[in-house]
């Protein structure tokens, strides 16, 4: 019989904690539109920066985060307010919802199901060289009802399952 060794994935201690690789995906999205290198983003800059972190921010949220944020009247923020904000924004996620996002990402064809095909576009648009055979080993992983297709519950299940949400 195999053994496996069960892997620890370092996680937030709170949700208002971010992880390493949280930060540095924001500093990232700070630096990338901080264009002139200011140390400070303006209210467009902000809003190009958030959707590039996976949100959708409206005008008015945009200039109720500055103003909330911006402690010295100027308009801009600096990394430190921008990091305070996205850490603010991040522990309101609903894990749930995000897994539904990122199911609705592989079933294109809208069918409440991913299927074979499903996921070799997504492998191939992720540049993923994959054989028939893994891409198989992947959905027969997750199918728990035989039908060789992934339903919600069942990726729910094993993205919960691998600690990926």
């Amino acid at each position: 019989m195999a053994s496996y060794k069960k892997t620890n994935l370092t996680r937030p201690k709170k949700r208002t904690e971010l992880t390493e690789e949280q930060q540095q995906e924001i500093k990232e999205a700070f630096d990338l539109f901080d264009t002139d290198g200011s140390g400070n983003i303006d209210q467009k800059e902000l809003k190009v920066a958030m959707r590039a972190l996976g949100f959708e921010p409206k005008r008015e949220e945009i200039k109720k985060m500055i103003a909330d944020v911006d402690k010295d009247g100027s308009g801009v923020i600096d990394f430190n307010e921008f990091l305070d904000m996205m850490r603010q924004k991040m522990s309101e996620r609903d894990p749930r919802e995000e897994m539904m996002k990122a199911f609705r990402l592989f079933d294109d064809d809208e069918t409440g199901k991913i299927s074979f095909k499903n996921l070799k576009r997504v492998a191939k648009e992720l540049g993923e060289n994959m054989t028939d055979e893994e891409i198989q080993e992947m959905i027969d992983e997750a199918d728990r009802d035989g039908d060789a297709e992934i339903s919600e519950e069942e990726f729910m299940r094993i993205m919960r399952k691998t600690n990926l949400f």
